[in-house]
């Protein structure tokens, strides 16, 4: 099973490509971690707004700091919080997804409602209002990203594990003495893992995107820590006299939710039986 899932995951130009441009983000990531060609915190108003060179190859922004290194540290923190917020989103959608299609009645119903209620809250408007009562900062945009990402995963899952519950060997598993929780846990969690993988990565895109967009607010992560939206928000201001410096943020968030996006494209045709008996 290994070796057809690698067969297939290689014949996959989707898969290839998006694997190889989230792979960037992530050694870039690693690397600022315990490397970066400057310190990002150090100010040197002296060299400001300097261009591209050897020392510094992505020039400097108008602080004098290395635009490399704020980049190589923005995939960092864009990471951190996709990995945080869709982990919430995750964990508690998948929860809420998997009790509704296993309780069915009022319960599924109040759950779903509940999911309708949340969709009216989109991220950016979630932490505008957490702003206005716990003041900007990351850990907000966080929280803010990771309920919105609740009700996708509890919609996805309760659609399919619903599919997994008319199967035959459910009621076989009935007919053996098995309750709705052993049957979720050995029966239908397993078989949908891969339909919440792969809304794992969209999703973990649309994060990256909803920091860049609420740093580019003033609302993400403040300064002096870098993030790739507040750096499209410095360079605004300097469009005409340094374009450069909005250009490489926006390169960079381009490349990571196009790679995580290919990466899920690929990841769900590779993983569908049914697509793979296609190939």
């Amino acid at each position: 099973m290994t070796a057809s899932f690698s067969q297939r995951a290689l014949r996959h130009p989707s898969f290839l490509v998006g694997g190889a441009l989230t792979m960037l983000l992530l050694l870039a990531a690693a690397l600022s971690l315990v490397w970066t060609p400057w310190p990002v915190f150090d100010v040197n108003m002296p060299g400001k707004l300097a261009s591209p060179s050897a020392a510094h190859w992505l020039g400097t922004d108008p602080f004098g700091r290395d635009v490399a290194s704020l980049l190589l540290v923005g995939a960092r923190n864009s990471i951190l919080v996709g990995v945080i917020a869709v982990g919430i989103g995750m964990t508690i959608g998948t929860l809420l997804g998997l009790i509704a299609a296993a309780c069915k009645g009022w319960v599924e119903e109040l759950i779903m409602r509940l999911s309708d209620f949340t969709f009216a809250f989109p991220a950016i408007l979630s932490a505008i209002m957490m702003t206005a009562v716990f003041g900007a900062g990351i850990v907000n945009s966080i929280i803010a990203i990771g309920i919105f990402n609740i009700p996708t995963f509890a919609r996805v899952t309760r659609a399919s594990a619903n599919a997994i519950w008319s199967r035959e060997f459910i009621l076989a598993a009935r007919a053996c003495g098995k309750g709705p929780v052993r049957i979720t846990l050995e029966h239908v969690l397993p078989n949908i893992l891969s339909v919440l993988v792969v809304q794992g990565t969209i999703q973990f895109a649309l994060a990256i995107l909803a920091e860049a967009a609420l740093s580019y607010l003033g609302l993400g992560t403040q300064p002096p820590q870098p993030s790739w939206g507040r750096m499209l928000s410095e360079a605004q201001s300097l469009l005409f006299q340094a374009p450069l410096l909005a250009v490489f943020p926006g390169v960079a968030i381009v490349l990571a939710v196009l790679g995580l996006n290919l990466m899920g494209d690929g990841l769900r045709d590779v993983l569908d039986p049914r697509l793979a008996r296609k190939r």
